[in-house]
């Protein structure tokens, strides 16, 4: 028994010695064996290569930018091209309508000018088939002196009682008559502004072939007018 004993007595006592060796070994500091100018060189070469790879990636940056400013530029320029080129054709095609222009042009001047020249247009048959069904019978109207009036002024409401006819009438009757009934038929005509008697009785001829004259005064207001070649705006802006 005695010898055993000593064994693990000698066993415990190695590990204890091991542990205490492990123990101080990791409690002393390390020290750096390298020369300090061997460590500034890995300093300086750790700093140059983080300089390096900062370089690289801003180049890179720069090479992206450029690389995308080119494709911008380059697709400004091959749209203005396209403009451009939309352009010359827009152009090319107006000059095509220019005839077509001058013509609508020519058209539209022409138009003004007949609805000016013919603003004071009327029928004048209706007009005086109407003035002689008015006449008292036996009476027949021989001449008249009629001038139309001024062009219907575009927009104005009054314009339509604006003289557009006016003038005198000459009236021949076998037999004398009343003038004043002839008077109060002519006023009554629609449109009429104003009728009446200016010289009452001119006799001419003898017997059978005797005839007398009548001349009156008649001014119709410018609804008479027929408007056919009036300006399509200006009618609608009535």
């Amino acid at each position: 028994m005695g010898p055993r004993l000593s064994l693990r007595a000698r066993t415990s006592r190695l590990s204890l010695t091991r542990g205490a060796a492990t123990a101080a070994s990791a409690a002393s500091p390390r020290v750096n064996l390298l020369p300090r100018a061997e460590t500034e060189r890995r300093e300086r070469a750790a700093m140059i290569r983080r300089w390096g790879w900062g370089l690289v990636g801003a180049l890179a940056a720069v090479l992206v930018l450029s690389g995308g400013s080119y494709a911008l530029t380059l697709a400004a320029e091959q749209r203005l091209a396209a403009a451009g080129s939309r352009t010359t054709d827009l152009l090319a095609q107006l000059a095509t309508l220019q005839d077509v222009r001058q013509a609508l042009a020519t058209e539209t001047e022409l138009t003004a000018f007949r609805a000016e020249a013919m603003a004071t247009d009327l029928r004048w048959e209706d007009m005086l088939d109407t003035l002689v069904r008015t006449l008292p019978p036996g009476v027949t109207l021989s001449g008249f002196d009629l001038a139309v009036g001024a062009a219907p002024a575009a927009g104005s409401p009054e314009s339509a009682s604006a003289p557009g006819l006016s003038g005198a009438l000459t009236l021949e009757s076998p037999t004398p008559i009343d003038i004043a009934p002839a008077v109060r038929a002519l006023r009554a005509i629609p449109g009429a502004l104003s009728a009446d008697a200016r010289e009452v009785m001119a006799e001419t001829g003898e017997g059978d072939a005797r005839t007398y004259t009548y001349q009156l005064t008649l001014v119709l207001d410018q609804s008479l007018y027929t408007g056919v070649y009036a300006d399509p705006d200006e009618s609608a802006g009535q």
